[in-house]
């Protein structure tokens, strides 16, 4: 066995992984305990990376070789390498020749490495010449890049990791860190086991998991968040609580936000706020006063269309009180993606150059053209992600290459994306996994490879640079990311420079040589930047491990904190305050909208969920798509959990299932943004398949960062009449599981409502022998379909055979199937489909996804009723991923455990485990703790005297 040091592809915690590996197998995964990030620690997913790798299921999904639909909608062909890449440049060259170079653009991504971003970078503005270059890191990040550049000096996230371990109060705003980014979570728990007398302050519209911890919570209204840190800094200038001196010395700008705030008078900010005076006090005086406070924010600050306004905002709360520049101090923008930050830093975004160089900035286009050896670079900014899909969707741009990233569920505003899509003339798509919705819409799929395989640099939320490394060599015909744009650009410097030398003299046939021949050029570029680079190699990465920036030549260590002189890098050395008046979100609730719908990440899952979406046992958590509202909601609209709802916006519609959730509040409602057409369909009255979430989001971006505002849409929810309902569910061999759930989806939009998701037995982790997979396919509709279509799904899940029981009652349209199994002295059911009446699923759902002894069932499975003819005992939903274990375990092991709620959980994992591996389930595992201890109990007699 080899093991190999790499790093997790998920969140900007930026977690080290070692793989171990078989030849050209990956054979399992464990947390790097000398990587600075995580020290050994790894999340639901991250320690389930080798699954997600090597599965029979993953492995279905893989994109192996270069395919080609000669016209859209036909199944695509194979296509060798030399022939795709010239039929790329061929669509390419003749477009910027015809149209010009804004003609075309490329969405790339926060998942690929630095060097990639490089690439592509140089590969559009240098010998391309547009600025037409975005990435999915504008979902993410770019309001954060702003809010710093416009108050800081630099998109340079000052603190570190560490600080949690000094700051004296946290500030947790517009982030769910326990799911978001659980790893660092731990690293918070721990800091406030080792000082109790930590204050932690968490804002956000839901009471979320990480809202658990907090000794304030706000459960701010979505969208105010400016007027909340505006109302703070008024009490703050009221109470005497800033620090004049320091504001003096190495600030500018005070005056006029002094102004702006005086109109965000306590009353005021509380009342668009939703909270109270008393509380907006306490947190400004916490904050404030504190020693040492660190704040800590994420999407629920980024993706709005007040994105700049809120980071900025913020940001002056640490300006104004001195809470920068120290251990435990300062504004930390907690990064979305694992790469987003080194796509920042070679200027892999639209309006951004090489090592944080403006593209507005003569002397900075002019710096770049020198480096690259190119004449110049445009100065015209090139369009976002937004504007880039709106301008194909109008037909000004017309190529469109798109690489590891799945626009056709992420972005906001599905209509537009898809139309975009649709009319752009040529579409190559750069993917590892053929699954993703975007690849249905590609003229050439360019095979690229995925974690495991690739090699290069990522940089985490604190500014430390890791390397990738591959374990495995790449399967099929998949190639390197940025070799792929290198190929590329050789053949198309051949169009449109011929005759002079390359500008990407990089060796695509050596990996390693040629991905450090890129980062070298990249690091050059640094040199007297803000982020200078010029210390490091990547043989000192190698031998001293990840390293943080700025790391200046003959430097020994870079930088853990940023602005400890109080210097910024701005033209006068100081800081800049930011004077944002609040503004409301840009989709107000109203009559015929009144819900605020918000989204946002669920535990176990990541992004679209081409990789995590593969594995049956992350769906243990959340089985499937769901509305969540406020149980008084749902009951002024006669609604129970479970119940079909039209959920609609002024962009379009989708059928979902409701859930209670006492986590939100009133006229609010949550669904988590992984939910695209992949998992989730459903059919408009005009015919038109609907594509998840992101179906009713806004395009609406923030005026400077051009960040969507994926976190708030006004919608409407009504409650959904399709009486006729469907559960098709049934194990499956692994090697068909993947292929079955493909023919499944496909059949998704002959029915108005419809959800396709894999499910498992949820084996433990170090159990791998026992997993099962299988598909569970849910559906509704006006009336019931075609029995031909019944009977398609029934073969599609193994139930055409003598193994399975039927009945048919073709005059009230119902259908039952179940297929039988012997394992071992037991019968078990396999499969089951119920049609037209699915009241029997809570108990044939528990005795299939089980396993539990079917054989005294016989016909009785097929009789019709709620009510099992023989008791079944529910195990109940996962709360564990790592060992299964259920709420109703953990209940009935609470039953026996006593002492103080620390007491209580340390007995609890003693005795089931849960939480003991990955953490990932410890936030809801201490919320159930508290809800079944002593003061719980005396809550619950107080309130009924």
């Amino acid at each position: 066995m080899q093991e190999t040091k790499s790093t997790c592809p998920y969140c900007g915690v930026g977690c080290g992984v070692i793989i171990e590996s078989t030849g050209p197998q990956i054979t399992g995964v464990r947390g790097d305990p000398t990587h600075p990030a995580n020290f050994g620690r790894l999340c639901t997913k991250g320690s389930t990376l080798h699954l997600t790798a090597t599965s029979p299921v993953t492995l279905q999904t893989r994109l192996l070789q270069p395919l080609h639909r000669a016209q859209r909608g036909d199944t695509p062909q194979p296509l060798p390498w030399d022939a795709a890449l010239t039929l790329a440049t061929e669509k390419f060259a003749n477009t910027i020749q015809q149209h010009g170079p804004d003609a075309v653009g490329f969405y790339v991504s926060g998942q690929l490495l630095t060097e990639d971003y490089y690439v592509f970078n140089k590969l559009a503005k240098g010998l391309i010449g547009t600025n037409n270059i975005d990435t999915n890191s504008r979902l993410c990040m770019s309001s954060a890049v702003a809010g710093y550049k416009q108050t800081l000096g630099a998109d340079a996230p000052p603190a570190c990791y560490d600080d949690v371990n000094h700051a004296q109060c946290l500030f947790i705003v517009g982030s769910n860190a326990a799911w978001a980014h659980p790893i660092l979570f731990r690293r918070i728990e721990d800091a406030r086991a080792a000082n109790p007398g930590m204050k932690v302050i968490v804002a956000d519209p839901r009471r979320t998991d990480t809202a658990g911890m907090a000794d304030l919570f706000l459960p701010i209204q979505p969208g105010s968040d400016v007027m909340l840190f505006n109302g703070m800094l008024h009490i703050m200038l009221w109470e005497g609580w800033i620090d004049a001196g320091y504001i003096g010395a190495h600030t500018t700008g005070f005056d006029e936000l002094k102004a702006l705030v005086r109109e965000a008078t306590p009353d005021r900010a509380a009342q668009v706020c939703g909270i109270s005076v008393a509380d907006l006090t306490t947190a400004a005086k916490w904050f404030a006063t504190s020693n040492a406070t660190l704040s800590l924010y994420c999407q629920g600050l980024n993706q709005s269309s007040s994105g700049t306004a809120k980071n900025a905002t913020l940001i002056n709360l640490h300006l104004a009180t001195g809470q920068i520049g120290k251990p435990g101090a300062g504004p930390f923008s907690l990064t979305g993606q694992p790469n987003a930050m080194g796509g920042r830093e070679v200027g892999g975004l639209a309006n951004l150059l090489s090592a944080h160089r403006d593209l507005a900035n003569p002397q900075h286009r002019a710096e770049v053209a020198a480096l690259w050896g190119v004449a110049d670079v445009p100065s015209k900014p090139g369009k976002t992600a937004v504007e880039m899909f709106q301008a194909a969707a109008d037909g000004e741009i017309k190529a469109l290459w798109i690489a590891c990233t799945n626009p056709a569920q992420s972005m906001p505003d599905q209509a537009t994306v898809r139309r975009a899509l649709q009319r752009a003339e040529f579409v190559v798509v750069q993917e590892a996994f053929a699954t993703a919705a975007t690849c249905a819409y590609a003229d050439v799929l360019l095979p690229a490879t995925t974690w495991g395989e690739k090699t290069g640099t990522v940089t985490n939320s604190e500014r430390r640079i890791s390397r990738v490394r591959s374990a495995v060599p790449a399967p099929g015909l998949a190639r390197h990311d940025w070799a792929i744009a290198v190929q590329f650009a050789h053949q198309l410097e051949a169009r449109l420079r011929p005759g002079q030398p390359t500008l990407f003299p990089y060796a695509t046939d050596v990996a390693d040589a040629g991905a450090e021949a890129v980062w070298n050029e990249h690091r050059e570029s640094t040199r007297g930047r803000d982020l200078d680079i010029t210390g490091l190699s990547w043989a000192l990465l190698e031998s001293a491990g990840p390293q943080q920036w700025p790391f200046v030549a003959d430097a020994t260590t870079g930088k853990a904190r940023l602005y400890e002189d109080g210097i910024f890098p701005t033209t006068d050395g100081r800081a800049r305050f930011a004077a944002h008046a609040w503004q409301p979100t840009a989709e107000p609730r109203e009559s015929r909208y009144p819900f605020s719908l918000t989204t946002g990440r669920l535990r176990d899952q990541w992004h679209g969920m081409t990789r995590t979406g593969t594995l049956g046992r992350l769906f243990g958590h959340v089985a499937e798509p769901s509305l969540q509202m406020h149980p008084q909601d749902m009951e002024r609209r006669k609604l129970a959990s479970g119940d079909l709802v039209h959920v609609t916006s002024k962009r379009g519609s989708i059928v979902v299932p409701v859930l209670a959730d006492t986590t939100l509040g009133l006229s609010q409602v949550f669904m988590a943004m992984h939910w695209g057409s992949e998992f989730l369909s459903g059919v408009s009255s005009t015919g038109e398949r609907l594509a998840g979430v992101n179906a009713l989001t806004t395009s609406a971006f923030c005026p400077t960062s051009k960040q969507p505002e994926l976190k708030h849409a006004a919608v409407k929810v009504l409650k959904a009449e399709l009486p006729w309902t469907l559960l098709a569910m049934a194990w499956l061999p692994a090697d068909k599981n993947q292929a079955t759930r493909e023919a499944l989806s496909a059949l998704m939009a002959q029915f108005p409502f419809a959800s396709c998701v894999p499910f498992s037995n949820n084996t433990p982790l170090d159990e791998p022998g026992r997993e099962r997979t299988g598909v569970l396919l849910r559906a509704a509709a006006h009336e019931a379909p075609p029995d031909a279509l019944i009977a398609q799904i029934e073969a599609l899940l193994g139930m055409a055979g003598a193994d399975t029981l039927r009945y048919a009652d073709k005059k009230r349209g119902q259908r039952r199937a179940a297929r039988l199994a012997r394992q071992g002295d037991n019968t078990t059911l396999e499969g089951i489909v119920l049609a037209g009446d699915t009241s029997a699923e809570g108990w044939l759902k528990t005795l299939l996804q089980e396993e539990l002894p079917a054989q005294t069932y016989g016909r009785l499975l097929l009789v019709p009723g709620a009510k099992a003819p023989v008791a079944v005992q529910s195990r109940g939903k996962p709360v564990c991923t790592c060992f299964n274990v259920t709420d109703a375990a953990i209940t009935a092991q609470l039953a026996h455990c006593h002492g103080t709620d620390d007491d209580r959980l340390a007995q609890l994992q003693g005795q089931l485990r849960c939480g003991t591996n990955c953490g990932s389930c410890v936030p809801e595992l201490k919320r159930m703790v508290r809800a079944t201890g002593p003061l719980a109990s005396k809550s619950l007699a107080q309130a009924a005297i």
